[in-house]
């Protein structure tokens, strides 16, 4: 019996994600239903990352922007594009755009991107260069490891912990 769960174990944990033992995504750049650029966008015109992704600075997510936001300047700027012309059609048949998600941390671990935001934390510390990116990709692992790390480098560092005190008890992201 061990002989064959063992196989199958494998396979099904490589089929899930899993990487050195870690279920990681690092990596994953699917192909979203509408073609966006995060290069040209927050690159090219440096829009802020927080004038669409607002939910960031007040909520746990920071959320897909609504398509009525893009459509706040693109009702005027390449309103015939191609992939304008997709997001203006799924608005006016009322249709939710199927965005594929790209970030994804276990259920069982909370996260607040408002704790982050408010602590000052970039965009680009845990979502890469995505002023860069054509297509968004999920740029580091976003494993317990790699965020403890990152606390603890905080918490080692004699400017950065006088004004923060990132957690690293269990019970902070697990409850």
């Amino acid at each position: 019996m061990r002989g064959t769960l063992f196989p199958g174990l494998a396979l099904l944990l490589a089929a899930a994600g899993c990487d050195n033992g870690f279920l990681t995504q690092q990596g994953y750049e699917p192909a979203q239903p509408i073609a966006f650029s995060h290069a040209l966008h927050a690159g090219q015109f440096q829009m802020n990352c927080e004038y669409c992704h607002f939910g960031a600075a007040q909520s746990r997510h920071a959320g897909v922007p609504p398509a009525q936001l893009c459509l706040g300047c693109h009702s005027q700027v390449k309103k015939d594009a191609p992939e304008i012309v997709a997001l203006t059609k799924a608005v006016q048949e009322k249709r939710p755009v199927e965005w594929v998600r790209v970030h994804r941390l276990p259920d069982f671990a909370w996260f607040s991107h408002q704790n982050h935001v408010s602590a000052g934390v970039e965009c680009q510390t845990c979502h890469g260069p995505v002023e860069t990116m054509v297509r968004i990709r999920q740029d580091q692992t976003m494993t317990m490891g790699w965020c403890l790390d990152c606390h603890r480098k905080t918490l080692a560092d004699p400017d950065q912990s006088k004004r923060l005190q990132p957690p690293t008890d269990c019970a902070a992201c697990h409850h």
